[in-house]
């Protein structure tokens, strides 16, 4: 079982790193834009669509793209991140439970 899932972690934890450096580089591609733009907006607006689509959107309608874009990258780049965490985290406590 070692034989399969320490290279599985390991696999794991580079496309961690990978993922996290690529939504890394869209996130800061996105926010530069947006701050360019001097559009403003916190972090309550990332996590409520209706807060977002009521308040920010109407503000910067000629930034709908980018303000979406940028969200979504968010949004995508923390459930991935956190599948990857919990899928390291399990085959970690898999190896340390059966070890032989």
């Amino acid at each position: 079982m070692d034989l399969i899932l320490k290279p599985l972690i390991i696999g794991l934890f580079i496309a961690l790193l990978f993922l996290n450096i690529y939504f890394r580089v869209k996130v800061l591609k996105a926010h530069k834009i947006l701050i360019k733009n001097r559009v403003e907006f916190g972090t309550t607006h990332f996590f409520s669509k209706k807060k977002l689509e009521e308040e920010i959107l109407p503000k910067y309608p000629h930034m709908k793209k980018e303000i979406t874009s940028f969200v979504n990258y968010m949004h995508y780049s923390i459930k991935m991140a956190t599948v990857l965490i919990a899928v390291i985290t399990l085959f970690g406590a898999v190896l340390m439970y059966y070890r032989d």
